[in-house]
């Protein structure tokens, strides 16, 4: 069993047009696991809707909690890009249980979004990697610690 937490970012955003802005909303995941063909196998449960910017440490720590006390050794977590090498940091210390962290540059409800992709490729990883915390984005694993995101490139990066 793989347990899934959603956090929020980009992939849960909606555009709302009255406000001409982006709101993170209900998490599309299970029609992205669907459309995946992936029917079950896992449990899902939101942990909250943010975006990863407003994340704090409070946030982080639930985070971490949520994942200490789990009692599945697999774990995959949707997140925001732009602070999901600070959580995925903070994760890092639970050496028993292995954990990937996704997310999406562009939301799961546009037509070109790398949603479906990463959420699938976070799917495989974590049945295949060892124990250990990871950033499973765009078709490459990153370790916990070893990782930041390229504002200007839009992608991430080993440091």
């Amino acid at each position: 069993m793989i347990q899934i937490f959603t956090t929020g970012g980009t992939i849960d955003k909606v555009y709302f047009d009255a406000n001409s802005e982006f709101e993170v909303g209900h998490s599309l995941l299970p029609e992205l696991l669907s459309e995946s063909n992936i029917h079950e196998g896992y449990r899902l449960r939101e942990l909250m809707r943010k975006d990863s910017l407003e994340m704090n440490d409070e946030d982080r720590h639930r985070i971490l909690e949520a994942a200490r006390e789990c009692d599945c050794d697999r774990i995959v977590i949707t997140h925001g890009t732009d602070t999901m090498a600070d959580t995925a940091a903070v994760l890092a210390g639970l050496k028993d249980k292995t954990i990937v962290l996704t997310g999406a540059m562009q939301p799961a409800r546009m037509r070109r979004t790398d949603a479906v992709f990463n959420v699938g490729f976070a799917w495989a990883a974590v049945q295949l990697l060892p124990a250990g915390v990871y950033i499973a984005m765009n078709g490459e694993v990153f370790e916990a610690g070893a990782v930041r995101k390229n504002l200007q490139a839009q992608r991430f990066e080993r440091t």
